[in-house]
């Protein structure tokens, strides 16, 4: 029994992937099913795309720790933390992962907010008088 781990990282979240081989195909997010846990489809294909991208949705068990961040990011996480575990499981894998642009860690983050000003870029309205 091979076990493959990774790490994903969206915004403030980090998820921690643990690919486990020759399983059925349960995916759980901490202790959660996959279903369960993310609330909307659309977070949840999008959590299973890299495994759908390398049809390979019932040869592993995966097991995530997933904190910090919202939902969305958490999902954007462990999308990562996924593909990078498939790429190590199987390196012919990387060439489909990396068409599909789900092997590219998004640096966006939350601008902080400057002094003086209402929220990161927002200024109060100038007065001439």
């Amino acid at each position: 029994m091979n076990v493959h781990l990774a790490t994903g990282r969206r915004k403030t979240a980090i998820a921690r992937v643990r690919l486990i081989e020759n399983g059925t195909g349960k995916f759980t997010v901490n202790n959660i099913d996959v279903e369960k846990y993310f609330p909307t489809k659309d977070l949840c294909e999008s959590v299973r795309h890299p495994l759908t991208l390398t049809e390979s949705t019932k040869s592993y068990d995966i097991v995530v720790l997933a904190n910090g961040g919202g939902k969305s990011g958490q999902a954007g996480a462990v999308q990562l933390g996924v593909s990078r575990a498939l790429v190590e499981a199987n390196a012919d894998n990387k060439e489909a992962l990396r068409g599909a642009g789900v092997l590219t860690r998004d640096p966006r983050m939350v601008e902080r907010k400057k002094y003086g000003r209402r929220k990161a870029r927002k200024v109060s309205q100038f007065s001439k008088r």
